[in-house]
């Protein structure tokens, strides 16, 4: 079996093998499907010992038809914008499941749910064909739905429902704009997601931009991009937080990497819709930064905080050129780790606390040391402070939007102090030296729970002090997907 199937496959036994494992052997299920994950990330890590960055084509490529007539196939592949989601969804699925030792309720369903969610996922990366494409998008609802439905907050119920609602809806408008591609005659290319771009771009310009349009609302609900986010704060509060961790850090992600797909088929659109785009960015930026200023719930604040960060992604994407598009993809991988870190540190802060708020811990990181090191620096790579992989990501962008529109970077500027505001006013409360009985008696992160952490801000500070090996990773498909713009 080619590797791409053999990782795709690993998560579907996996899951099939939890099935039959007794619900009462709670200690093999967990070791089982952390085995199972750790095998994942092995798999996808030799992935990227055999990729060759500096080319630009697909690599590791495989292609089985499935209908001739209509060109879909099993096509799976992987290229510079692939292969950093790859290793990143792998990577938080192991440290999802690690910070997954407060579920005790129903484990064997829940560990399923875990891994069929990270088949779908992987299988969205991977894809090289539309129509598969879709169906693993369409696949992650379904483990993601269960896992807020059944091991989530108070209102799980509601933000279950939202968040489905939200997706399902962005994912209709996806489905037109494919099936309008599809109405053209597509040669034969090797698979469709080839033979699609180059009919798209043989289409009406109209037409084009309302395909675009359709693009960016299905991938848009998932990023999120104001004002489809709608579902994004219920949903991250009420997840259990080792879900928040892959739904931030993983699924915004998907929104994000599909667009980026999209803007490739679409180059006359895109360059109409430049405008809209980078509006909608900047706004979303200052909106959702002053949506996490606002918030008391330590959780909430993270959940906005993704708006604003998916925001500078989007911005990366707009401007259309090497830095920024760079940039972007940085910005993807700096946050996946950054709000993998942020949802673990407030999950384990809750778990000895039983509250979210703020104003419930004052002063505890003076009297927690291990806590003190793992969210001090989570928040100042918040703050997107030199030497976090997200200061190279914001710099980049910052570059590829000055050259685009100059002085209206200056809106960029805010949003980034909007950032700074809120992660030091969360370290100064967290940091005061007043604080109760109920903060002493809290109890320091075990060598597991640092560990996980130590691994998250290790990646963060190890990428943002040696960028060259991930913008390496990139470059040659980024310049490629820059040519049909010229």
């Amino acid at each position: 079996m080619a590797i791409l199937s053999t990782l795709l496959s690993i998560p579907v036994c996996g899951a099939l093998l939890l099935i039959v494992i007794p619900q009462d052997y709670s200690a093999l299920i967990r070791s089982v499907a952390n085995l199972i994950t750790a095998l994942a990330l092995l798999t996808a890590i030799m992935v990227w010992q055999q990729f060759d960055p500096g080319n630009a084509a697909v690599q590791f490529s495989e292609f089985y038809p499935l209908n001739p007539k209509l060109g879909s196939a099993y096509a799976l592949g992987v290229d510079g914008l692939s292969l950093p989601m790859l290793l990143l969804a792998t990577l938080l699925s192991c440290v999802a499941l690690l910070a997954s030792f407060s579920i005790q309720e129903s484990l064997k369903g829940y560990h399923i749910c875990v891994l069929l969610l990270e088949f779908g996922m992987l299988g969205v990366f991977m894809a090289q064909d539309w129509a598969l494409f879709y169906i693993f998008w369409e696949v992650t609802l379904i483990p993601l739905f269960f896992l807020i439905d059944r091991w989530g907050g108070k209102r799980r119920h509601a933000a279950s429902l939202n968040f489905v609602l939200y997706t399902m809806g962005g994912s209709v408008f996806m489905l037109l704009s494919l099936l309008a591609i599809s109405q053209y005659d597509l040669e034969q290319q090797g698979s469709l997601m080839v033979a699609m771009g180059q009919a798209a771009q043989s289409m009406p310009v109209l037409e084009q931009v309302l395909v675009l349009l359709g693009f960016l609302i299905g991938f848009g609900v998932k990023m999120p991009v104001f004002p489809l986010h709608g579902w994004l704060p219920l949903a991250h509060v009420e997840a259990p937080s080792p879900i928040s961790i892959l739904l931030s850090g993983i699924l915004l992600k998907m929104g994000a990497y599909g667009l980026l797909r999209t803007i490739a088929m679409l180059p006359v659109a895109v360059k109409l819709l430049q405008p809209l785009l980078a509006s909608l960015a900047l706004f979303g930026m200052v909106y959702g930064g002053l949506l996490a200023w606002r918030q008391s719930d330590l959780k909430a604040m993270v959940a906005y905080s993704s708006l604003s960060h998916m925001g500078v992604v989007l911005l990366g994407i707009a401007t259309l050129n090497q830095a920024g598009l760079m940039g972007a993809v940085l910005q993807m991988t700096a946050h996946g780790l950054l709000a993998a870190v942020m949802f673990l540190w407030v999950g384990l802060l809750y778990q000895r606390s039983h509250s979210r708020e703020i104003q419930d811990h004052p002063g505890i990181l003076p009297t927690l040391p291990r806590f003190a090191w793992l969210v001090s620096l989570a928040l100042l790579a918040a703050m997107g402070l030199p030497g976090f992989l997200g200061f190279i990501a914001e710099f980049q962008i910052l570059l590829g939007g000055f050259q685009q529109w100059h002085w209206l970077m200056l809106v960029f500027s805010i949003g980034v102090l909007i950032s700074a505001a809120y992660a030091l006013r969360t370290l100064n409360c967290l940091w005061q030296q007043r604080h109760g009985a109920t903060v002493l008696a809290l109890a320091d992160l075990n060598a597991l729970e640092f560990s996980v952490g130590a691994v998250l801000v290790g990646g963060l500070l190890g990428l943002g002090l040696m960028p060259d090996g991930l913008m390496h990773l990139s470059t040659a498909t980024v310049s490629r997907l820059l040519l049909v713009f010229e």
